[in-house]
């Protein structure tokens, strides 16, 4: 009777242990593991930054024949259209700010440039007869453009419009080296576009093309001699790599 008595009680003390013991399993709380953050690339910002590349101007000059001997601007003698091309090296500073996925921005670039190119005329821009070489360079260029964008996180393709100002050098090269020359200020418009990727938290590199649109000239080229007036015609292509670092906020976070 005790032996059975014993039992029972063991089997009750069993049982509301293992009662307890699932009552502290339900109340225990397990933490959940933290969410994934998903960097976005933050393109807001002042930015500085450098750019080299190559470009080319096709130029077209026609002569104007000196009023004295005709009316003024008449007749007009074609001479020929040559491209010059060469290198650039410059520096642009701008700011963006971000509205989602859209990006918005203001730049202001300048650059030296070597491009160069001539071509062999006849008699029509030479006063001293024979043939001459007519050379257009350009040796400045600067952009003052608006930006609109679409980012993909550190992707950004856009596209950039605004004004131009070119800087260019005329040379018509006589016999006996009596060159005639002139150097003018042109301003134009401007369009581009570009892809730019950020592989730094600052840092980012471009590839951008641009077109120049420039007015009409009429420039008169003098030397010892006399001197001539042309109508130049101009356009400039040109394809740069740039570098540019951002001194926006940091990386955002995205959960």
């Amino acid at each position: 009777m005790n032996k059975l008595l014993l039992v029972a009680a063991g089997a009750i003390v069993l049982g509301l242990t293992s009662q307890a013991s699932a009552a502290d399993l339900a109340a225990r709380h397990y933490t959940k593991a933290p969410p994934l953050v998903s960097p976005i690339y933050n393109w807001s910002g002042f930015y500085v930054g450098i750019n080299g590349g190559g470009g080319s101007s096709h130029n077209c000059w026609d002569f104007l024949t000196p009023a004295v001997l005709v009316p003024p601007l008449g007749p007009i003698t074609p001479e020929g259209c040559h491209n010059s091309t060469g290198g650039t090296v410059g520096g642009q500073i701008g700011y963006r700010w971000q509205a989602t996925n859209w990006v918005f921005g203001l730049e202001a670039q300048g650059n030296w440039a070597d491009f160069s190119g001539s071509n062999t005329t006849f008699l029509g821009g030479n006063p001293l007869g024979g043939d001459n070489i007519l050379t257009t360079k350009i040796d400045a260029f600067g952009l003052f453009t608006g930006q609109v964008g679409y980012a993909w996180n550190n992707v950004l393709a856009y596209v950039k419009g605004g004004a131009a100002v070119v800087d260019f050098k005329y040379t018509n090269a006589l016999l006996g080296n009596l060159d005639q020359t002139a150097s003018e200020t042109r301003w134009g418009g401007t369009v581009g576009a570009g892809l730019e990727i950020g592989f730094a938290p600052n840092w980012s590199v471009a590839f951008e093309y641009d077109h120049i649109f420039l007015d009409n000239s009429t420039p008169t080229l003098s030397s010892s001699a006399g001197s001539s007036t042309f109508h130049i015609s101009s356009d400039v292509d040109m394809g740069t790599v740039r570098v540019n670092y951002r001194f926006g906020g940091p990386v955002v976070a995205r959960y």
